[in-house]
């Protein structure tokens, strides 16, 4: 016989619409799967007079405690969004039993360990693989598939609107301002976008990962954070001349030095796989000591596809129930926090900059570059429109962030220096 579980449903938007459209078409297999007959009976909206398309038993309420304290409900699933009033309605949620599945990231980068202490005190089970990448299983993959090996590095695309507005400025030769409107247009990009193009939305997605895959208490404090406004349409034209494609990419490393992430535009060659992940899809690379290089793609948002991952968790919580084993899925991080300073981290750089086209012009850069051991694996440069200009354009062999750092401060003020215009990293080579 089927047990009889009952789901509370947070926020009714282009996410939870999605979620009761697969618990209604695959209503029988999550039934064989599970052994459970799951029934969403409340759903929390702000606005009760717009027209909504629920099941029958499916009661609508604008009342958040209308869930978090009806005995009847088993599961919240919070797809509505939102920080700080989210947090309140699911430690009352935890408070009163209710087992947990959010696709916030957001709430789970800066409150996630909170609520697992809640959740471990009262037995609740806590699930969050949509938060990052949308229906692409990293989190489940990271934690079960993964565990085994330790991962000592983590790289890839999980923000779609970065990586469709890339996408279209390379393909099409458009500008930034174009494209976001365009973006924006479609549905792919907010009305503020803030979060996606300043690089925060991924680098709330790299937090998650790098506390999951390092085991150790990551913050977003820690993570370096560059968005992609920065970058120019002759970027992409120099990038791709000298062998790269520029996508904006978070990276999370681990070595005996600790640990480093950054959330920056980044020169790929040509030839690697993300390079190819065009459009709103994402994709996560995972290098492990026993397995290699593993690459997880897909759809990074979407209704369905982010409903899946929250659907693929609530299964999960269903089984758990089932087996009387909630509440033990948490692992305290088993590592504590040793984040690498600049001079430990390591990288390559693309530089480019207009300076004046003179004698000695080069004796001078060259000067300081060899005063913090710095040299170069690619170096170009053309004339321009200004007289008695040139533009330069370089990648770097590896160099401490600290030192690079001080050669551009000390690049700067050469008189002979008329602007830095892009700074950007540069992964593997050619």
């Amino acid at each position: 016989m089927n047990k009889a579980i009952t789901v509370g449903l947070l926020g009714l938007g282009t996410v939870g619409s999605g979620v009761i459209e697969i618990l209604r078409d695959h209503k029988e297999r999550i039934e064989h799967k599970t052994g459970c007959d799951v029934t969403i009976k409340s759903v929390l909206v702000s606005d009760m007079s717009k027209p909504r398309e629920v099941p029958a038993e499916t009661q609508l309420t604008d009342q958040y405690q209308d869930i978090t304290r009806d005995p009847e409900i088993d599961v919240i699933v919070e797809v509505m969004g939102g920080i700080d009033h989210t947090l309140t309605i699911l430690l009352e949620a935890i408070e009163h039993g209710k087992h947990i599945v959010t696709a916030n990231k957001d709430l789970v980068a800066q409150h996630g360990e909170q609520l697992f202490e809640a959740c471990q005190k009262h037995n609740c089970d806590l699930y969050y693989e949509a938060s990052v990448a949308g229906g692409i299983p990293i989190i489940r993959s990271i934690m079960d598939g993964l565990s085994s090996d330790r991962i000592t590095k983590m790289m890839g695309i999980v923000n779609g609107t970065t990586n469709y507005i890339m996408t279209k400025m390379a393909q099409d030769g458009v500008d930034f301002d174009s494209v976001l409107k365009e973006a924006q247009d479609l549905g792919f990009a907010e009305a503020d976008p803030t979060a996606d193009v300043d690089g925060l939305d991924a680098a709330r997605k790299m937090t998650i990962l790098s506390i999951l895959g390092f085991s150790m208490p990551y913050s977003l404090e820690d993570v370096d954070i560059k968005g992609i406004r920065g970058i120019s349409s002759d970027d992409i034209t120099y990038a791709e001349e000298l062998g790269y494609r520029i996508k904006l990419i978070g990276i999370a490393e681990n070595d005996h030095n600790g640990v480093s992430v950054s959330v920056e535009p980044t020169l790929l060659p040509i030839q690697h796989p993300l390079s190819s992940v065009n459009d709103e899809f994402n994709a996560v690379y995972v290098y492990g000591d026993a397995v290699g290089e593993t690459m997880f793609y897909g759809p990074g948002a979407g209704k369905l596809p982010t409903a899946t991952a929250v659907v693929a968790d609530l299964i999960a919580v269903l089984k758990n129930i089932r087996l009387g084993t909630t509440g033990t899925a948490y692992v305290q991080p088993q590592f504590p926090k040793q984040v690498k300073t600049k001079k430990e981290q390591l990288t390559k750089k693309y530089i480019r900059l207009h300076v004046d086209d003179k004698a000695g012009m080069l004796n001078d850069l060259t000067n300081i570059f060899a005063q913090y051991d710095l040299s170069f694996d690619q170096f170009t440069q053309r004339s321009t429109d200004q007289d008695g200009e040139r533009e330069l354009m370089m990648v770097t062999h590896q160099v401490s962030e600290e030192d690079f750092e001080k050669a551009i401060q000390d690049i700067e003020t050469l008189d002979s220096v008329r602007s830095v215009d892009s700074i950007f990293r540069v992964e593997g080579g050619n």
